[in-house]
């Protein structure tokens, strides 16, 4: 017997409306950093459990994952959310603003989950599919680096519960309410860190010339860095080269004899990303040697 499907519209889901955004407002009040996400996972876990998921729990550490066969298609589709939010202190004032000091769900992933999880809810009382469905909650996708993902993956997240397809998703502010963005080819970019220390010579602010100053050198190479991307990236490729971070000491009678920056890099392109690479290292060790200094890069 052919198993029937109905079509989903946004109207569809309207019966779940409430409940959604109280899912979301308890989620954005509860936020947990990057591989913290004990609670959170727990949340998540009891909802899919109480709505016929079959759920394993433990992949990446606080990771989520849920299946449900319908039908007898062989088909295997699986559905990705993260879960962590940004270590920043939430200023809205809301009634559901953060209770986590200096934590909060500032890049949506509190409306990842509750989106996932609607259609969860809605695909286990409809049960408008024939085949396997697997749902991914991961952790820690704010890292970037040695993300939740990655960690997923290395434990055997497609070993286990392989899939044909996989759509993952991303919020937009700015976009209009009810519109899917979508497009050929790449559409989320690779993001990479490079964290370095700057070493020179410190000393007393009074006889800066008996020092190598980290933080005028930590200065220059955020400047030079910034020259990256409109002089060396192609005006039709795209790229990113954030300074996020930027740390000497706090004393204002003392020159440091280390300084530490963060960068954050985005590219689509693999060689792009190569591209990035060699030029990120390249600038940093020769200004630093400009001024007599030594960078250490951890890329």
């Amino acid at each position: 017997m052919t198993h029937v499907t109905e079509r989903t519209t946004v109207d569809s889901l309207q019966p779940l409306d409430d409940e959604l955004r109280e899912i979301r407002r308890h989620l954005h009040s509860n936020p947990e950093l990057s591989f913290k996400e004990h609670a959170t996972s727990d949340f998540v876990a009891e909802r899919l459990t109480e709505w016929g998921y079959e759920v394993h729990r433990g992949l990446g550490g606080t990771g989520v994952v849920a299946t449900m066969q319908v039908g007898t298609g062989a088909k295997r589709l699986g559905l990705r959310a993260d879960m962590d939010a940004l270590p920043i202190h939430e200023t809205s004032g809301l009634p559901w603003a953060s209770k986590h000091e200096g934590c909060m769900h500032a890049c949506g992933h509190d409306g990842h989950m509750t989106m996932l999880l609607g259609a969860a809810k809605h695909l286990s009382i409809t049960k408008s599919f024939s085949g396997k469905l697997t749902l991914v909650f991961q952790p820690a996708e704010e890292t970037g680096y040695d993300s939740g993902a990655k960690a997923m993956v290395e434990e055997g997240l497609f070993d286990q519960f392989p899939c044909d397809m996989v759509f993952a998703f991303h919020n937009h502010p700015g976009a209009p309410q009810g519109q899917l963005l979508s497009r050929e080819g790449a559409f989320m970019a690779a993001g990479d860190r490079v964290l370095l220390k700057v070493l020179g010579v410190g000393g007393h602010a009074a006889r800066p010339h008996q020092t190598v100053d980290t933080v005028v050198v930590s200065a220059a190479i955020v400047m030079a860095l910034q020259s990256i991307v409109s002089r060396n990236v192609a005006a039709n490729d795209t790229a990113v080269v954030t300074v996020g971070r930027l740390r000497v000491v706090d004393a204002l009678n003392v020159i440091p004899a280390e300084g530490e920056i963060g960068i954050s890099v985005r590219s689509f392109d693999p060689g792009v990303r190569a591209l990035l690479q060699q030029r990120i290292e390249k600038i940093c060790r020769s200004t630093a040697d400009a001024y007599d200094a030594t960078v250490e890069i951890d890329s």
